[in-house]
């Protein structure tokens, strides 16, 4: 897998495609692209050129613990460098959950830089944003507090880095704790404080001024209900909106799989949506 250098992080990425309109999508959680390989070869297929990428802090990339904006501002800005790179601008964005995020604040950060937006399992709430502010950060802050980065390196996610990658691992321990404790306490708030928005990271003022085309494909679960993507749908002009799990389950996250299953019903949307409107605006 080819690495770029991205605002001084390695990022790891995979293009699908010859030809065509570009289309970047990312996986939700801190996931890697493997979360999106999938449905990125089914979108390929359709005719477009789609970019995956493990975003800083996840998968392969680098671990660049530090930043004054949100974790999802600093993968925005990532996101926009690395299809400059590619010459791949302005570009199709979108995303599941932390996903969806990342590709929200990229059309409301580089409005000139979006052709559409995919976004699909919004996530929004008070239940969504103390759950996430914990699972992202808080854990994480605690570990720190208690073993310093010795303990934060043996937790789920930064344990997985370091297993896949030696050189994650160097630059886990060799951060001080009391900076990462102070960068993940900063980013914890960024959830906290948009508890009470229609959709984590975005206001109704940001919402609405989306111009671009959006298609909506709400989750169905206490943390991306139906209610978040059907909010996001009034709110963003035009945006079309197509459900994909009818089902609301009164759990807290539904298993990856079960949309992963979903690959190819959900690629056939994606495709169907950027045709018509690839072909609008060519």
């Amino acid at each position: 897998m080819p690495f770029a250098k991205v605002r001084g992080a390695n990022i790891n990425y995979e293009i699908y495609g010859k030809d065509g309109p570009w289309v970047a999508l990312s996986p939700g959680g801190r996931r890697s692209l493997d979360g999106v390989e999938g449905l990125a070869k089914r979108v390929a297929a359709g005719g477009f050129r789609v970019l995956i990428h493990d975003r800083r802090n996840c998968g392969l990339s680098d671990l660049v613990l530090e930043g004054k904006e949100s974790e999802y501002d600093i993968w925005a800005d990532d996101l926009h460098e690395l299809l400059k790179q590619h010459n791949a601008l302005p570009a199709y964005v979108g995303g599941s959950s932390s996903g969806c995020r990342t590709a929200l604040l990229f059309a409301l950060r580089h409005p000139q830089a979006v052709r559409g937006l995919l976004l699909w399992r919004v996530t929004g709430g008070a239940f969504a944003a103390n759950r996430l502010a914990e699972n992202y950060y808080g854990k994480y802050i605690t570990a720190a507090k208690e073993g310093g980065m010795k303990a934060v390196s043996e937790l789920e996610h930064f344990g997985e880095r370091c297993e896949e990658n030696a050189n994650a691992k160097k630059q886990l321990l060799a951060v001080d704790p009391q900076k990462f404790i102070a960068t993940m306490t900063h980013w914890r708030t960024y959830f906290l404080d948009g508890a009470e928005l229609p959709v984590i990271g975005a206001t109704e003022a940001d919402l609405k001024s989306i111009k671009v085309p959006t298609l909506i494909v709400p989750g169905n679960d206490r943390t991306h209900g139906h209610a978040v993507g059907q909010a996001a749908r009034r709110l963003i002009p035009g945006a079309e909106y197509y459900d994909l799990m009818k089902d609301e389950q009164d759990i807290d996250l539904t298993p990856v799989e079960e949309w992963i299953a979903k690959d190819d019903e959900l690629a056939g949307v994606f495709v169907d949506f950027l045709k018509r409107h690839a072909r609008v605006a060519a």
